[in-house]
């Protein structure tokens, strides 16, 4: 059985406990493993997640599996991309599966699920980062209609960026 819902502020030790495997599998080959390390720890423990579950800009959600916590997500509508010219626009700032949860279709679902509620929300498109090495993902969101339209980068450490891409999808033609 899968579920989405909502995440409040009592949810935030799945979202930290997922965001510290899945973001170290999707990027350990990014950087060196202390940036990664440092990076995680001021990113994902539970005083930034409560903060972050606390700020009616962040919407997250959590996506379970027969009952157990399997990714999550985080979007925030209205946000500004110079990049982007287009107003009303989602940004997709975080979406991560635990890989034991691959090719069950969950990250397609929880996506999708994220790309209905822009929609609703009256969005006219949703953007992204993603690490320019991360083919998985790019190609992820290639198939879901997402466009490369530009580059970011992407401050891992005071002293370390990554490179990303900056993807589009227009959500008034899906």
């Amino acid at each position: 059985m899968i579920l989405i819902k909502r995440a409040g502020a009592a949810d935030h030790r799945p979202i930290v406990d997922i965001g510290k495997i899945a973001v170290a599998e999707a990027h350990r080959d990014s950087t060196t493993a202390e940036n990664l390390e440092e990076y995680l720890d001021r990113h994902y423990n539970d005083d930034t997640i409560k903060a972050e579950l606390d700020d009616p800009d962040n919407i997250y959600h959590i996506i379970t599996y027969n009952g157990k916590p399997a990714g999550f997500s985080k979007i925030v509508l209205n946000a500004k991309e110079p990049a982007i010219a287009a107003e009303n626009i989602t940004k997709l700032d975080r979406i991560y599966l635990l890989k034991e949860y691959f090719g069950l279709k969950l990250g397609y679902q929880l996506l999708k699920f994220n790309i209905e509620l822009a929609k609703g929300a009256q969005q006219s498109g949703m953007y992204l980062y993603t690490w320019t090495g991360n083919t998985k993902a790019i190609d992820f969101y290639l198939r879901v209609g997402f466009a490369i339209i530009g580059s970011h980068k992407f401050r891992v450490t005071e002293t370390h960026y990554n490179l990303n891409h900056c993807m589009f999808l227009d959500l008034e033609t899906v």
